[in-house]
């Protein structure tokens, strides 16, 4: 009953979030110091730099470190808003600003039927877990921008685009929030949005998309998938190093190409994939609420006056009545945000990079996922809180022994990377079971049998993107 009570009570979630901020702006404004290399300065030096830049109306594309879309400069132009605090020390306050939006949002979704507070609960012990990084970058903005998309996409379709295609041009990831949405009103907004705000910043401000050169030029970053395979060969005389290298440290050396190669081939049969189950879940008749499962009543005839009652040519365009079951969405509320977590997941652990900050990333999308009771990916979250553990260890605590690939460094990133491989493959395992239904393959779209229930769950796909 007490551990009930304190799952569901905001004053011991707001207790532990302000304990552990509290300890992060500690870290981050080093009256704590923190084991390791300084990861704060990215803020106070690079950051800084290119606001500087910035400010003057254009974008620091001489640098090559820079490599991120457009809408970054918003990201990196905010600490203006705090003019009587130090670039850094503003930048971090946002951030914890927007951590504790993020928290009111996912206590906010986790209320109601069909709900759960675990989500905010995820959220509040994951990014902790990350150490002062996940305070020290722009990624925790990023990733408020995903999760509020997600989770304005059952009511508010087109704020969700909208949303998903501002995350876009923040860092590219979001884009993926758009996987599990089933309505055409979402894509469309983040089409239109999107297209509009990259042809403004193409317009207006010089070099709005040089990051385009720099991503493409980039190796194997250390803590990838991919660099597991030059960490065991250097002890077995491989003749390539550690360098920094567009910003991060990366193999370079012999066959740094080809793995690189493969990585962006991982990629591609994880876009395959996600498309795959997209047509196929499309097809499929849509999970059922428990009202559903008993067998379906006889129709009553309706008073002529209603509705509900005319044909469907009769009935105005778009309306919610004059869907057919066949064409009602096949998505159920927490689809959106499994996919979402699935499709992240799969192109984080393909990609030539994994940065310690992208954890925050899948925490976010995590904590979607768990406010809602119908989901999924339980396993996979704790795969990916379990996942953040480690990376915090490996960076910044024992970064050096990453860098220098001794056993130590070779073990936590085959750990870590091992727990986000194990989540993206358990989590496309349940994903696909959830939503593509045998023997739908070949059929018609509601072939199987009737349309989804209308029952007013808050799970249900009444409420679904």
């Amino acid at each position: 009953m007490v551990a009930r009570s304190a799952g569901r009570s905001p004053v011991w979630l707001v207790a532990v979030w302000g304990a552990t901020r509290l300890l992060l702006l500690l870290f981050v404004l080093k009256v704590l110091a923190f084991p390791g290399p300084d990861v704060t300065s990215d803020v106070s030096v690079i950051y800084r730099d290119w606001y500087e830049v910035l400010r003057t109306g254009a974008f620091p594309s001489d640098d090559v470190t820079w490599q991120y879309p457009p809408a970054a400069a918003f990201a990196i132009l905010s600490p203006a808003l705090l003019p009587f605090l130090a670039y850094a020390t503003a930048f971090f306050v946002l951030v914890c600003a927007v951590d504790a939006a993020v928290l009111a949002l996912l206590w906010r979704a986790g209320r109601g039927s069909g709900r759960s507070p675990r989500g905010a609960w995820v959220w509040v012990v994951g990014v902790p877990l990350l150490g002062p990084t996940v305070y020290a970058r722009y990624d925790l903005m990023v990733t408020a921008v995903a999760v509020a998309a997600l989770l304005a996409a059952g009511r508010h379709p087109r704020v969700a685009g909208a949303l998903a295609a501002v995350g876009a041009l923040l860092k590219v990831w979001p884009a993926l929030v758009l996987v599990g949405m089933g309505r055409r009103r979402p894509w469309v907004a983040a089409a239109v949005g999107g297209a509009g705000l990259a042809g403004l910043f193409a317009v207006t401000m010089p070099g709005a998309f040089a990051f385009l050169t720099f991503q493409r030029e980039r190796g194997v970053e250390v803590e990838s998938l991919g660099a597991l395979v030059f960490h065991v060969a250097r002890h077995f005389g491989w003749e390539g190093g550690v360098l920094l290298n567009y910003g991060s440290m990366e193999f370079l050396g012999p066959h740094v190409d080809t793995v690189s190669t493969v990585s962006m081939g991982l990629s591609a049969a994880a876009f395959g994939w996600l498309l795959l189950w997209r047509v196929r879940a499309a097809r499929s008749p849509g999970p059922r609420s428990p009202r559903s499962r008993s067998p379906e009543p006889q129709p009553q005839p309706q008073p002529p006056e209603s509705s509900e009652s005319r044909p469907p040519e009769s009935r105005p365009p778009g309306s919610r009545s004059s869907r057919s079951p066949s064409s009602r969405s096949r998505f159920a509320a927490h689809t959106a945000a499994d996919a979402a977590f699935v499709a992240v997941l799969l192109f984080t652990v393909t990609s030539r990079v994994i940065s310690p900050q992208y954890l925050v990333w899948l925490v976010g999308l995590a904590a979607v996922c768990r406010c809602f009771r119908a989901s999924r990916m339980r396993v996979p979250v704790a795969l990916v809180l379990a996942a953040s553990l480690v990376t915090v260890l490996e960076f910044p605590f024992l970064f050096a022994d990453v860098v220098a690939s001794t056993p130590l460094g070779i073990a936590l990133l085959a750990v870590r990377n091992g727990l986000l491989v194990a989540a993206a493959l358990v989590g496309a395992r349940a994903l696909w079971r959830d939503t593509v239904r045998r023997g739908s393959a070949g059929g018609r779209p509601g072939a199987s049998g009737p349309g989804i229930s209308r029952a007013p769950s808050a799970d249900s796909p009444a409420t679904a993107g």
